[in-house]
Formats: structure tokens, C-alpha cells, sequence
């Protein structure tokens, strides 16, 4: 029996850790020293705190590593207890969870627990859940939460929508103002909004390596690699990074190196990561000798369309096209388009029980775009952190007549 193949990972990685070793420590320590603490949503609007000084806290990006280090499971029943249903998005049940117990991974980084928040800033472009979660912290730390509402089922990002967010992101600034102890300084958010334009080209090009063949990354590996995209963005140690991890990417395009040794097939991956079995996945995927090229998952944090010179109106329009708050039509159209620049034999949807928001199995996209395509589709069963939602052995049995049925034609 052939040995099983290893995981090539990337010289860039010693550096991501350095990456986000001072990012999380710097948002301790400064929050020790005094420095304002915003709680902000993962597509919130992260340059205006940024340029009003405050350390920016993500608390999906906690939700993730509660899922990565399956402490999530154990958690989530503390939540239930306390009111939250079952069925709701686990990144917030781990996450309450997390808090009333008082663990969470950043103990293991030798790093307290979350900051306290000063103030928490959500955008409802991702779900309903991200401001019933941030109110619950507002209440228990009697502090404001702020927030823009997003219209959802977006087609064309109109004008009148753009407008409209673009004056709800205007009018935090004066109670941000308030909470940070500051004025707002025009410049310092142009150059915030700079920087993550900057970050997001890198971090697409990363991403649009996936395209050759073979593929020198994966979707498993754009989760590890995407830390900056969600929590530096406006900063820039992310443009830095992306800037290494590119180079070190298309040296592997140029020379031929394989993510996966001898892909046979390409999948698209629709939908939320199983934080808790993406080790696991990824080792059957790679057995399979079947490369996971691309996902909408990691493309969430590509903004184009930001614009240093018109900051609030950039910021409403790129976050307002923002995959997970279009139509069904547009989703349909990006996932074509997507499939063909990946060269994909084949997608893959998880059906996340407690986020439906992001996942697009459930009106019949998946039946549609077969149509239109040709391409054969799955769906595994599961959640983004609840592994008690996850069949691994469906899953496992699903995905090898999934890639039997691509090796037919």
C-alpha cells in the first residue's frame, strides 16, 4: 500500500504565526494598558474603528478556533442553558459558552481570555445573529452596540443601496467618537481603508493561483492563510504577509508544485468550513488525490471595491456585495463563474444546520447550476462548530462516490 501523501505546507506559515502572535498580543496588552477594545462582526466596518484608534476584536474569528480545537461541542450546551436554541449559529453558542466558562484557546496561547468590549459594531450583510450576539455582551457589560442593517436578497448593488448604508456607517461615527474619546481623523481612515484595499488585491491573487494546474493550494489551506484578511485588515502586517505568502505562491505555480500530489479532480466548496474536521477532510480529499481548489468561503473577504478616496460609500458598496446577502440569481451567476476560472469537475455543498445563511443547498442552486454547468454536486451534512450535527462516516462514503462518480465522467 502507497504511503500516504503529507500536506506541503508553506514557508510563508512561520511567518503567519508571527502574524497573529502580535496581533492578539498587541489587543492584550494594549487593552491592559487602556487602550479602547471594539467587538466588531468578521465584514464589519473594521477601517473606521481602526482609524479612530480602538483595538478591533473579531469574535467569529474565536467562534473558528473554538471550532478548529473542538472545544465548541462542550460549550454550546452552556449557551442552550442559558436561553440561546440549539439551532442558532454555533459560533455564537461556542462563543457564550466560552464566556461562561471562562476557556477559551487563547489560555493555551499563554493569552487571557477574550478583551471586554468598550463597544461592539455589527453588520447584518452575514445574518440576523451577529447582533443578537454582540446585544448579549452589550447587556452583560452595559456598553453600546452599534450597528448597520443590510439589505438582503441583494441583486444589483443599486445606488439608493449604497447611499442608504453608506449614512448608516456615517452616523457611527459621532457615538464612536464617544466610546473611543476621540475625533475622527479624515486621513488616518483613508489610509485604513488603503490598506485593506492593498490586503484584499494580495490576498485575491493568492487565491487566483488556485486556477493553474495543478492547483499549489488548497481550500484547506486558504483557511489557515485567510487570519490576516479577517483581522488585520486596515493594517499593514497583513499587506505585508499577503505579499510573502504571493510570492512563495506563484514560485510553486511557475515550478509545478502540486498541493495535491497528482490531482486527478477539482472541487468547489460551497458553503461554511467544518472547523473541527478540516484536518481530517483534508487528508481524505488528498488521498483521494482530488485537490478542494477554491471556495466562496475564503473569497468573503475580497472587497475590490474599496476606495481610499471615497472611504463610507466604498465601504457600503463593497460590503454590500458581499456574497452571503445577494439573490439567488447572483449567487448562481458567481458560482458558474467561479467553477469555470477554477477549472472545477464538481462542487461540494455543506448544509450548515445552525447557519443557514451560508448555505446554499436549500432552494434548489444546487439542481440549477448542474443544469447550467454540467457539473455533478454533493451535499454533506454538518456544522460549522457542532460536530454532534456531523456524520463522519456519511460524509466519508459521500465524498468517495462523489469523486468515483467525477472519474466516470
Amino acid at each position: 500500500m502507497a504511503p500516504a501523501a503529507e500536506r506541503k505546507d508553506f514557508a510563508a506559515t512561520a511567518k503567519l504565526k508571527d502574524v497573529m502572535g502580535k496581533y492578539y498580543a498587541e489587543l492584550m496588552r494594549g487593552r491592559q494598558e487602556g487602550r479602547k477594545t471594539a467587538w466588531c462582526t468578521s465584514v464589519g466596518p473594521a477601517e473606521l474603528l481602526r482609524a479612530l484608534g480602538f483595538g478591533v476584536y473579531f469574535p467569529e474569528n474565536h467562534g473558528a478556533m473554538l471550532g478548529a480545537t473542538r472545544m465548541a461541542t462542550d460549550l454550546i450546551p452552556l449557551a442552550n442553558a442559558r436561553g440561546f436554541s440549539p439551532d442558532i449559529c454555533s459560533y455564537l453558542t461556542s462563543d457564550v459558552g466560552s464566556y461562561l466558562k471562562g476557556e477559551s484557546p487563547f489560555q493555551k496561547m499563554k493569552l487571557p481570555g477574550p478583551p471586554r468590549a468598550d463597544v461592539l459594531v455589527f453588520n447584518t450583510n452575514q445574518c440576523r445573529d451577529v447582533k443578537d450576539w454582540f446585544q448579549f455582551y452589550a447587556r452583560e457589560w452595559n456598553v453600546p452596540c452599534l450597528g448597520i442593517h443590510t439589505p438582503r436578497a441583494i441583486g444589483e448593488v443599486t445606488e439608493s443601496i449604497v447611499e442608504a448604508v453608506s449614512r448608516q456607517t456615517e452616523a457611527l461615527v459621532r457615538p464612536l467618537e464617544e466610546a473611543a474619546g476621540a475625533k475622527l481623523d479624515p486621513q488616518r481612515l483613508r489610509e485604513a481603508v488603503d490598506l485593506s484595499r492593498r490586503c484584499t488585491v494580495l490576498w485575491k491573487a493568492a487565491l487566483d493561483t488556485a486556477a493553474g494546474v495543478p492547483s499549489p493550494i488548497t481550500f484547506f489551506d486558504g483557511t489557515i492563510q485567510m487570519g490576516p484578511a479577517v483581522v488585520l485588515r486596515g493594517h499593514p502586517d497583513a499587506v505585508a504577509y499577503y505579499e510573502v505568502l504571493l510570492a512563495e505562491l506563484r514560485d510553486r505555480a511557475a515550478g509545478g508544485t502540486a498541493a495535491v500530489e497528482g490531482e486527478r479532480f477539482r472541487i468547489y466548496w460551497e458553503g461554511m468550513p467544518i472547523w473541527g474536521k478540516l484536518r481530517d477532510l483534508s487528508a481524505q480529499f488528498m488521498a483521494l488525490r482530488t485537490c478542494v481548489v477554491a471556495s466562496t468561503y475564503c473569497n468573503s473577504w475580497v472587497f475590490e471595491d474599496l476606495d481610499p478616496s471615497d472611504p463610507f460609500r466604498s465601504m457600503a458598496r463593497a460590503y454590500s456585495s458581499l456574497f452571503i446577502c445577494r439573490s439567488e440569481d447572483c449567487k448562481e451567476q458567481y458560482l458558474a463563474t467561479m467553477m469555470a476560472r477554477f477549472k472545477a469537475d464538481g462542487i461540494l455543498y455543506h448544509d450548515a444546520k445552525t447557519c443557514p445563511n451560508n448555505s446554499n443547498n436549500r432552494y434548489q442552486l444546487p439542481q440549477r447550476l448542474r443544469e447550467r454547468t454540467g457539473k455533478p454536486f454533493l451535499v454533506v451534512n454538518g456544522d460549522l462548530n457542532d460536530l454532534r450535527l456531523y456524520s463522519e462516516e456519511q460524509a466519508r462514503t459521500g465524498i468517495e462516490a462523489f469523486v468515483e462518480q467525477m472519474s466516470q465522467g
